[in-house]
């Protein structure tokens, strides 16, 4: 129990020092530029993984609806401001972070499940508590053809 208080004590101090992020990175920030449809840079420099969700690929190989996931998440966030939230791991193997990105109180991650732009990418011990309610919206976009599910001759993810 006093190991969890001085954690979370450190953690509040971190946040402190480095205007108002978390330990992770930064709490909120402009999307400067959107990778693709689950990764964008911030106006800081840093990079940003969508946790929980996976997106077919339009960078160095293009996947069937990958162009549309990307202009999807371009047009939620590009050149606005976002919130982030993370797990318990903060970054990828890429040096990217991981977070649940927000814009203008609409969360981004679900929004590409829910309307078949993507598809759920569970990476324990990130979005554990997260799991069955991402299952469900990947299983409503399938079960109604929504985005990718109607759109792709086979599943890309």
């Amino acid at each position: 129990m006093r190991s969890a208080l001085v954690a979370a004590l450190i953690g509040l101090a971190t946040g402190a020092c480095n205007g108002g992020g978390s330990e992770c990175g930064p709490t909120s920030g402009t999307v400067s530029r959107v990778i693709d449809g689950d990764t964008i840079e911030l106006e800081s420099g840093d990079t940003i993984r969508y946790l929980m969700v996976d997106t077919p690929e339009n960078t160095s190989s293009v996947e069937c609806y990958g162009p549309e996931a990307t202009t999807f998440n371009a047009e939620l966030v590009e050149g606005k401001d976002v919130e982030l939230e993370y797990d318990e791991e903060c970054t990828d193997r890429y040096d990217r972070l991981l977070a649940w990105v927000s814009v203008e109180g609409r969360e981004v991650n679900s929004l590409l499940v829910e309307r078949g732009f993507g598809c759920v990418l569970f990476i324990p011990p990130n979005g554990a508590d997260r799991e069955d309610e991402f299952d469900a919206l990947e299983e409503t976009a399938r079960a109604e053809s929504r985005g990718l599910w109607g759109a792709c001759p086979e599943n890309p993810c």
